[in-house]
């Protein structure tokens, strides 16, 4: 079996025009920019619509995406306290919802500059997983980064000390080495950084540090999207959008649950266990993302460009200077995405 694509509805626009709208279960919000601290209103707007429009990165063709079928909606923040106030509409609409939170502790270098203090963000990090259960919150420390002042045990204390104050507020960490793309790179030196590849040595000490947080917090720790296996050091391979673990913790949405297990049985998929299923070669896999991602497939509805966060270690921002430009057109059509203008 193979995902062969969302179901097509028809949908009214803005405009009044009727037009095809992609119907997707799981939505993506989103790995292009951090719409929980940036776009919490507009994207409740456009829930409220019904679709919002989508333009593609590369092709720069229009697609509707509809809300109708959704069933889970995969939050992706750094910051996402301006979005805890919308959860509420979630619920009575009867719509799942996970985040990846990602907290780092990068601080002292400030490649993170426009993001709220460490503190506050482990502040908000604990609130959100009590106001919606620690299920449905999912820590990621990515990337790990190394650089001339910040070694592996450097990282990993970081790690540490993060940890102390979430591990009773979360139900599983996520990491990832950083990946040396041109732009990042070109980012990174226009802040004064040049990092470093993790050899093997360098990927030994931070996986037997984070083995040894593991155990002692109870948290399962998954890599994203990497190559090698860490599995000696009790770190498996991970899926951020895992059918395995959405199925297990919405299995009261048979729709949500009969996705993600394709049909089969729940006596079949042991989904009881700690550890999800391998992902690797389940046949609803993601083919747009990376190599090495193992997600089940989700339609994705951010833009590129857009985040002011300015982490120097963004993949989805090119420059400042398109950020801010398209930051001017947001604010002056109160849209990340407007509709297609009405003539």
């Amino acid at each position: 079996m193979r995902f062969r694509g969302w179901p097509k509805v028809r949908i009214k626009n803005d405009c009044g025009e009727i037009v095809d709208a992609i119907a997707p279960l799981i939505i993506s919000a989103s790995r292009s920019t951090d719409i929980p601290a940036l776009y919490a209103e507009w994207f409740f707007k456009r829930l409220h619509k019904g679709y919002m429009r989508w333009v593609n990165p590369f092709n720069q063709r229009t697609q509707y995406v509809s809300f109708e079928n959704v069933r889970l909606i995969v939050f992706w923040s750094k910051n996402p306290a301006p979005i805890i106030p919308f959860l509420d509409i979630l619920y009575k609409k009867r719509i799942n919802y996970l985040f990846q939170y990602t907290l780092n502790d990068y601080e002292s270098e400030a490649l993170e500059p426009n993001l709220p203090s460490l503190q506050a963000r482990i502040k908000t990090f604990i609130e959100l997983s009590q106001r919606s259960g620690i299920e449905r919150l999912l820590w990621r420390f990515d990337p790990l980064i190394l650089t001339d002042t910040i070694s592996p045990e450097t990282l990993v204390k970081r790690v540490e000390t993060i940890g102390e104050q979430v591990a009773g507020h979360v139900s599983r960490l996520t990491i990832s080495f950083m990946t040396h793309y041109a732009k990042v790179m070109r980012n990174m030196a226009a802040c004064g950084f040049l990092p470093r590849q993790f050899d093997s040595e360098a990927i030994a000490v931070v996986a037997a540090g984070l083995q040894n947080l593991s155990r002692r917090w109870g948290i399962p720790v998954f890599s994203c999207a990497e190559p090698q296996s860490l599995d000696a050091y009790g770190i498996k391979h991970g899926a951020c959008i895992d059918p395995y673990y959405i199925a297990d913790i919405f299995r009261d949405d048979p729709v949500l649950r009969g996705f993600c297990s394709c049909g089969e049985e729940a006596s079949q998929l042991d989904l009881l266990a700690q550890d999800p299923r391998d992902t690797a070669m389940h046949p609803y896999r993601d083919p747009g993302q990376r190599e090495h991602c193992r997600c089940i497939v989700s339609k994705d509805i951010g833009t590129y460009d857009t985040c002011t966060h300015f982490c120097a270690y963004c993949y989805a921002n090119s420059s400042r200077n398109n950020v801010i430009l398209n930051r001017k057109r947001i604010t002056g059509s109160g849209d990340l995405l407007v509709d297609k203008p009405c003539l």
